[in-house]
């Protein structure tokens, strides 16, 4: 594909791999951030010019923009952006892209009311219907998350918390509970590299991790979705700066 890719050896990579990503991630950006608003026209022609990538990458690209709902090839039109109603927004991309945007403090918010409205109950169906070696799991991942957030150890205690949550929501044998398992694991993972956790976890945070295991582990349902429920309130306060105040009462 190119001098470039012709100068390689048979094995090694010729680079197509990362400009493609280069190109979808630059606009989904653009798109998802408003820069490329609904109604722009993308042409492959256009695109292989700024991107200096070939005409297949371009439409590669344009395929997987498409397949999440952010553009839509149009005959004799050319590549129309779409507007966000379009937009597949549980996509895991379509979520990082969101984040890393300017309208990230939306996004979180939204994110954040999701896990609200379907994590305690998946901590409750869990607790009901779980396997002897999930609720063993559950527990011994809460304590190493208190191991590792003391420690300060964020990158192992990062992996440990989203094993917890998806442990949680595949445990139920809830199956849309289980489908939003990568949705939860993006948020989660974009909190650390986007620079919106603590140095350490607070202690409280730690505390109702292991209440969520120890209720799972026993089948005490109630206390669970409780527990779970306090949690996301807990992370709530912590992604989500508060609004302005409302009027006197």
């Amino acid at each position: 594909m190119g001098s470039q890719a012709g100068n390689r050896s048979a094995g090694e990579d010729d680079g197509t791999g990362a400009r493609h990503q280069a190109v979808l991630d630059t606009l989904g950006l653009e798109i998802t951030g408003g820069a490329l608003p609904a109604g722009h026209v993308l042409t492959l022609e256009g695109i292989q010019e700024r991107f200096r990538v070939s005409r297949t990458v371009a439409r590669e690209a344009m395929r997987l923009l498409e397949s999440l709902g952010l553009v839509a090839s149009r005959r004799r039109v050319g590549i129309t952006v779409l507007a966000p109603a379009s937009w597949n927004v549980f996509d895991p991309r379509v979520i990082w892209w969101r984040l890393s945007g300017a309208d990230r403090e939306n996004q979180l918010r939204s994110l954040t009311e999701l896990r609200a409205a379907v994590e305690p109950p998946a901590a409750g169906a869990a607790a009901r219907n779980a396997s002897a070696e999930q609720r063993a799991l559950a527990e011994r991942l809460a304590a190493r998350m208190r191991t590792l957030g003391e420690a300060g150890r964020l990158g192992p205690f990062l992996d440990t918390d989203i094993a917890f949550h998806t442990l949680l929501l595949r445990a139920g044998g809830n199956e849309m509970f289980s489908g939003l398992a990568d949705v939860v694991a993006v948020v989660l993972r974009a909190r650390t590299a986007l620079g919106l956790m603590p140095p350490q976890p607070r202690p409280h945070a730690l505390d109702l991790h292991e209440a969520v295991a120890r209720a799972v582990a026993s089948g005490r349902a109630a206390e669970a979705e409780a527990a779970m429920r306090e949690l996301l309130a807990e992370v709530r306060n912590a992604v989500v700066p508060p609004g302005p105040p409302g009027p006197p009462v």
